[in-house]
């Protein structure tokens, strides 16, 4: 949401962002019409605007991009874009479009760990993390970025690393990014802004003191029609047996943990219907994992939901659940 917002990182803050309770009311949006253009022409600084067929919808270029003072700060790699923190060793944001084509696996993880050549300043190494008893927690994960080898090696940048909890990283942050994927098939396209929550005085690791953050934060914006929504995330880096819904919160409790502005190239209007509140019963809450065999398979394992709409149309979104519908229809 546009607006000067204030930053505390206290306890009470945290609290009192988590417990308000959730509005579980979806507010109609529109989709703003903006010029034609399709997406291959863009360029990762381009400003003009796109048209995503397969979503088909009319989005912006950059959708994913927080406000950020000084552009040029902004690193670009192929799938994902980040703002790097020299002070905490790790980056402010990770963004990225993540399409349902994109979910499905053509290269294995790398597991090669290197510095980011783009950081100027230079980034974490593997001396930080070793001995530590942190995972290098991936903020982009490896498996959003299996579609080309080039996107795979580069999700291993330290850049995109950052110190997690062992049982979080491989707990609930991972049941996190599998339900993310899930829902990039069902929505076709996801724009998803993620990254550690940072403040003076966490404890640090390694030679570079590498900030070991007390809670991480995930938004994402579904921008294709007819239900357009958002959704936010924040959570404690522990491990945790508790629904993922549970961590739900509003993109606006989001912003003003981390003082971010997310998704500005949204009408304001839309920006602040969007971001102010939060349906969970818009969003399906079972992730749906292809079998060994279809992960196997460099082929789509997404079909299209068999279910039919109330204006007796067959539905448009994709699903890889075994029944052959989407979560509204099962």
């Amino acid at each position: 949401m546009r607006k000067n917002k204030s930053v505390f990182f206290g306890f009470i803050l945290f609290i009192g962002a988590l417990g308000s309770s959730c509005n579980d009311v979806k507010t109609p949006v529109e989709v703003i019409p903006t010029q034609n253009v399709t997406r291959d022409a863009i360029t990762p600084t381009s400003k003009v605007s796109v048209v995503i067929p397969e979503a088909g919808v009319i989005a912006s270029p950059n959708m994913e991009i927080p406000e950020t003072e000084n552009e040029k700060s902004i690193v670009y790699h192929t799938a994902y874009s980040l703002l790097y923190s020299e002070e905490h060793e790790q980056a402010i944001w990770i963004a990225y479009e993540l399409t349902s084509e994109e979910t499905n696996k053509k290269f294995d993880r790398s597991d090669n760990f290197i510095v980011d050549p783009a950081i100027k300043t230079g980034s974490a190494t593997n001396a930080d993390y070793t001995g530590s008893g942190y995972d290098r927690g991936h903020l982009a994960p490896a498996a959003d970025m299996s579609w080309s080898s080039q996107t795979m090696q580069e999700s291993f940048y330290y850049s995109n690393m950052s110190p997690q909890d062992p049982s979080f990283n491989r707990g609930i942050w991972k049941k996190l990014e599998e339900l993310v994927r899930s829902w990039a098939v069902e929505n076709k396209s996801l724009y998803v802004v993620t990254g550690p929550i940072l403040s003076s005085g966490l404890s640090t690791i390694g030679p570079n003191n590498v900030s070991v953050p007390n809670y991480y934060y995930k938004v994402l914006l579904d921008y294709s029609q007819p239900d357009i929504k958002a959704i936010g995330f924040i959570i404690p880096n522990q491990g945790s047996k508790a629904d993922l819904s549970s961590f739900a919160v509003s993109i606006d409790k989001v912003e003003l943990l981390t003082g971010l502005n997310f998704f500005p190239n949204l009408p304001d209007q839309q920006e602040n219907s969007l971001e102010s509140s939060i349906c969970t019963s818009c969003w399906s809450w079972k992730a749906n994992k292809p079998s060994s065999r279809e992960q196997s398979s460099n082929q789509s394992s997404s079909v299209q939901c068999s279910g039919i709409t109330q204006k007796g149309t067959q539905c448009k979104r994709m699903t890889l659940d075994p029944s052959g519908l989407c979560y509204q229809h099962q």
